[in-house]
Order: C-alpha cells, then structure tokens, then sequence
C-alpha cells in the first residue's frame, strides 16, 4: 500500500484537531470557504484549498491523489455540498480511494425521553437539521456501496476542548447554568474526535459509530464541576422555561437521550476524555482549556 493522503472537506475545529493529532506523518489536505483562513488550517498542518460549492482543478487534483477522505460539512436544502460538487469525481477520479469518513451527529436519533440509544436504534430527527443529516448519512453509504469502498459515520455527540469548553466560558463571562430536571447531554472532546477517525480510518473500517463519551450529563453540572476546579462561584441556577435562549440552543432542549458508544469500543478505540470531569481536570491542569478558537455556544 502506498502513502496514505488524507482530505478533509470543510476542516474546521474537528478537522484540524485531527490534523494536530497527524505530527505531518502523512500530507492532509483541507478546505474552508474563503482563503483568510488558509493561515489556521497551514498553522495546523493542513494544506489548505478553498471549497465553495463548486469543484475547481486544484480540488480535483488534491482528490485525484487522496486514499482516505474525510467530510465534515453539513448539508443544506438543496443536499449534501459535497455529493452534489464532487459526486461523480468521487466515483470516476478517485482511483486511490480506500475509505471515507462522514461527521454527523447524534441528533439524528431526536427525543428518546432520556432512555439510551445505540446505533440501532431509530432515528427520530426532530430539527430540520437533523433531518437533512440523516438523508445525507444515507447518500453517502450509498455512494460506498455504489464505488466498493467502505464509509464510516461518525455519530458526534456536543463537541468540545481547547478554546471551547466550560472553563473558558466561565473566564469569558457567557456560562450559564440552565436547568430542565431530567435533561442531559453527552459530550466529545475533539481529541477523541480525531483518535476515533484515525483508528477508523488506518483499518478501513465502514458501518456506523457513536462517538461519544461515557457519561451523558446534565449541562449545568458540568458548569459546576469547572467552576469548582477555578476556585469561583459557579452562575445562578436558571429555569429552562424563563431562559433567553435562541431558537437553536433552545431545539437542543427538546431532544434527551443517552447516548451509548459500544461500536467505536467494540472497533478496538479507547477514549482519552471518557467523561467531562477527566477532560475538564487535564485541560485546566495542563492550560489547554484556554487555546483555540473564538467560542461558539456549546450546550454545557
């Protein structure tokens, strides 16, 4: 077998997280939307190329050359981006092609009243979102059968880690600690994200994973527990039913589950981060909370 080229559609957090874990042993290519953010991927080790819908020549190259493929990009109304850009490349022009790794999410299961689902379980998406996830999960398992290869679906539970997580949202001023008496979340540290993918991705491995910690939790204990470790007190306790919450933070709410992640165990992974307080005790130990990105919003 040959060197192996990774390519990542839409490399953004979980992407370049994945490149860090690399250490340049192998070349990774990468898109974004716009060349101002060429600088971020490189400064990650990824050479980056812009994706905006369409498939340009240096696309086309960087695809020509690629054994395992990545897609972290999530669809829209008229479809997958990527299926409907580089579709038929990804069947005639990709004659080095051994595996693709789709990032989906979780909420592709919708509201299961808080009982546990595995990746057998049905999927009942709730949001338009995560309706669109599951039509994209299916296109992209088709494409595999239809080009021989195999595809794995990486499930992800509320991604978090450096720059984005309970103790920099605390230090910056925007944790809150919202309350809906039996609601909980399963979380993922990006580092678990880019191990999960490389295990999957070095054996070629196809079907469909949950890639989530062990401990589905309630948000604002996780905001406790990091407030704690800083030595500050914690915020108020806020109802859920009088929160200012915007449309999209508040459809998170209508959706508890348990979400279990015996697959990507039973695959041969072992996480670094099985639970937010083991994650949340070595990054404040170790600094890395505070690197990272501008913060998005992450529920806990």
């Amino acid at each position: 077998m040959g060197e192996r080229r990774f390519f990542i559609f839409g490399a953004g957090y979980s992407g370049k997280a994945f490149a860090r874990t690399n250490g340049q042993r192998t070349p990774v290519f990468g898109t974004t939307r716009t060349p101002e953010k060429f600088e971020a991927l490189r400064s990650a080790g990824i050479e980056p190329l812009q994706f905006d819908g369409s498939l340009s020549p240096d696309l086309g190259n960087g695809l020509a050359r690629t054994t395992h493929l990545i897609v972290s990009v999530a669809p829209d109304e008229a479809g997958d981006p990527v299926l409907n850009a580089a579709g038929d490349a990804l069947k005639a022009n990709m004659p080095a092609l051994e595996w693709i790794g789709y990032l989906s999410t979780v909420g592709v299961y919708g509201d299961h009243g808080g009982a546990w689902v595995d990746e057998t379980s049905a999927c009942r998406p709730v949001s338009k979102r995560s309706v669109m996830r599951v039509a994209a999960e299916q296109e992209w398992l088709k494409l595999g059968r239809e080009i021989g290869k195999p595809v794995a679906i990486l499930r992800l539970s509320g991604i978090y880690g450096p720059g984005r997580n309970a103790l920099a949202n605390l230090e910056d001023g925007t944790a809150r600690r919202l309350v809906k008496p039996g609601q909980v979340f399963n979380r993922i540290h990006c580092d678990d994200i880019a191990g999960a993918l490389r295990l999957l991705a070095e054996n070629n491995l196809g079907g469909i994973f949950n890639v989530t910690d062990d401990e589905p939790a309630p948000p604002q204990d996780v905001v406790a527990y990091a407030a704690g470790l800083m030595g500050v007190e914690p915020p108020p306790e806020i109802p859920f039913e009088t929160a200012q919450l915007s449309p999209m933070a508040r459809s998170f709410y209508g959706e508890n589950k348990r979400v279990a992640n015996k697959a990507i165990k039973a695959a041969g992974y072992r996480f670094r981060f099985p639970d937010y307080r083991v994650a949340l005790e070595r990054m404040w130990a170790d600094g890395s909370w505070r690197d990272g990105e501008p913060r998005s919003p992450m529920k806990g």
